[in-house]
């Protein structure tokens, strides 16, 4: 398949540009290794003219009917569903992601799109009961402009996740997504002022993350600062926005456990346990990454899981039936296998993978680690890879020590056939999202996010705009 690469450009106040600066950086095709466009970067004159729109944009969108600013949002979301093969093919040379799941991911965040339209006209207020003199009441308001920093690791669903909510709670944005995937939020945007989204209302920059991510946090005219990313720099960001009392979004890392009980099929939940695990060559935030298994299972459960990792087709993402590409760049690939080598010379053992696949991009071998001692880095960190360590457990309040002994809680998993177990898993794992029986990725309908190190804020479902709306309470003395 051949494919070509878009143009990647700033937008700002409505306008297209490549910036009024000199510096870019290149984008990479983590297949190949090659260049294959250029980023502009923004300068500090560029962020200003960002914030200076966003500002005069958000009264205009603020003011615009909900009824009207949902249908310019369905409007983008067909556009984009429209579009979304071509979405894909640009996510996979710049991400390598197999082609299925960056065309999947460009139409899924097309539905994110339409049911935060749609939750926009029931950001409910209410009237509180009170004496006959006095109306008491409580409505909800856009917070006013937006600055969102988002990742490389879902190019169309981080975007989408900030600029849906905001626009629909009826924000202006600052957006800044990564220099590494630039194409895929530049077509979202495209469909967006498409649709219709007055100028300004959505400004678009990329440059050096620490410049911008400074700026814009300090600035008086940014309201809200929305970031999914790690955790250093989450803690990095949500510092820089306390010290100028703003309100922060934040969804970031974890260290996802996955608890096999005694009573689960260990080849079924194998299975489910691999195709979660290798999706998106396991740099996925909610990603299945420590597998702790009943010993009366452990065995088969091994056997199984190693069987599905040599069975996953790596390749590239533009091929027919590859199911695995590379990881999206070469740090990715020196700290995976850094992470595997230390917890083999910590005792674990191979059972599959391990190794660099070729010489040519970022490709690392589905990997599966058994008998990983508690103090190996991998059971601390998180590998953001393809790689599955798997421990072995007796009594389940061991296992939910395991589960329970980081600093993380964004997602966590269980295997069990037990009704009363799943309600135990449920109440006990310390996560802000628990999959029972599978390992299913998120959903518009229903909130994200995490706890404790994790991050702080929800997205999705009906909890989608809430960090864009502010809480007004309105007392009015009749006579």
């Amino acid at each position: 398949m051949s494919v070509s690469y878009p143009e990647i450009r700033l937008l700002i106040d409505g306008e297209w540009t490549k910036g009024s600066g000199t510096e870019s950086s290149p984008v990479v095709n983590p297949v190949t290794g090659e260049t294959i466009g250029t980023v502009p970067h923004a300068t500090i004159a560029d962020l200003d003219a960002a914030l200076a729109a966003a500002e005069r944009a958000f009264p205009v969108w603020r003011d615009t009917p909900v009824a009207e600013r949902a249908r310019i949002l369905r409007t983008a979301a067909r556009l984009l569903r429209e579009r979304a093969p071509r979405v894909g093919e640009a996510m996979t040379l710049e991400q390598g992601k197999p082609i299925k799941e960056a065309t999947g991911e460009a139409q899924r965040v097309a539905g994110t799109l339409e049911w935060d339209a749609e939750e926009s006209r029931r950001a409910y207020g209410r009237i509180i009961p009170t004496d006959p003199d006095t109306q008491l009441s409580v409505i909800r308001q856009p917070i006013g402009p937006v600055a969102a920093f988002v990742p490389w690791n879902f190019p169309a669903g981080s975007p989408m996740r900030k600029l849906a909510a905001a626009l629909s709670a009826g924000c202006s944005v600052v957006l800044k997504p990564s220099e590494e995937t630039p194409a895929t939020a530049v077509a979202i945007v495209e469909c967006l002022v498409e649709a219709g989204v007055p100028k300004g209302v959505v400004n678009l920059v990329f440059g050096n993350p620490p410049t911008i991510s400074e700026h814009l946090i300090a600035s008086p005219i940014i309201r809200l600062v929305a970031f999914t990313g790690s955790i250093p720099v989450g803690k990095q960001l949500a510092a820089m926005a306390a010290a100028q009392m703003k309100p922060t979004l934040m969804e970031l890392g974890g260290h996802a456990p996955v608890i096999i009980c005694a009573d689960a099929d260990p080849v079924k939940a194998a299975k489910a346990c691999a195709a979660g695990k290798f999706v998106n060559a396991g740099q996925v935030c909610t990603s299945p990454s420590r597998f702790i298994v009943h010993e009366s299972l452990y065995e088969r459960f091994v056997e199984a899981l190693t069987e599905a990792a040599k069975a996953v087709k790596v390749g590239n993402g533009l091929k027919d039936g590859v199911q695995m590409g590379p990881l999206a760049n070469a740090r990715r690939l020196a700290a995976v296998d850094e992470l595997v080598q230390d917890a083999v010379r910590a005792g674990a053992t191979l059972t599959t993978g391990g190794h660099r696949i070729g010489e040519t991009g970022n490709f690392y071998a589905p990997t599966v680690l058994r008998d990983v001692p508690l103090d190996a880095r991998i059971m601390k960190e998180e590998p953001f890879g393809p790689v599955a360590p798997v421990v072995a457990f007796s009594d389940i309040e061991d296992a939910f020590a395991i589960a329970n002994s980081l600093p993380y809680g964004l997602a966590a998993y269980g295997f069990t056939e037990s009704a009363a177990t799943a309600a135990d898993l449920g109440r006990r794992l310390e996560a802000g999202i628990l999959s029972i029986n599978h390992t299913g990725g998120s959903v518009s309908e229903a909130p994200s996010g995490g706890v404790k190190e994790s991050g702080h804020g929800r997205e999705g479902g009906a909890e989608a705009l809430d960090a864009y709306l502010v809480t007004k309470r309105i007392s009015h003395r009749l006579r």
